[in-house]
C-alpha cells in the first residue's frame, strides 16, 4: 500500500472517530436537555429560594440562594460563565445535585 493510500486511511478513520464523538455528544446533550425538573426547581426556605446546582466558575457543587431575577448570590456579572450559569436556571436545564 502506497504511502498516500495509507494516509487517506488514517485521515478517514480520524473522520469517523470525529463523527462518532459528535454524535455522542449531541446524544448526550439531547438526555441532559430531557431533565428538566429534575431537582431544578428552586426550593422555597426562610432564608429565600435556595437549589442545588454546580458551579461552572469554580467547578463546584453549590447550595446557594437565588434572588428576584433567578441569580445566585455568587452571580458576577462580568463572568461568562455566570450568565451561562443564570440563562440556564431560567430555563430550567442547570445541572443540579
Amino acid at each position: 500500500m502506497s504511502n498516500r493510500r495509507r494516509i487517506e486511511r488514517l485521515i478517514r478513520q480520524q473522520f469517523r472517530r470525529a463523527g462518532r464523538q459528535v454524535e455522542q455528544a449531541r446524544h448526550e446533550y439531547r438526555e441532559g436537555r430531557g431533565t428538566r425538573g429534575r431537582n431544578t426547581d428552586p426550593k422555597e426556605t426562610d432564608g429565600g429560594r435556595e437549589m442545588n446546582l454546580v458551579c461552572r466558575r469554580y467547578a463546584e457543587r453549590r447550595t446557594v440562594t437565588l434572588d428576584a431575577q433567578q441569580r445566585p448570590h455568587c452571580f458576577d456579572a462580568e463572568s461568562m460563565d455566570c450568565q451561562g450559569c443564570v440563562e440556564d436556571i431560567r430555563e430550567g436545564i442547570i445541572e443540579t445535585w
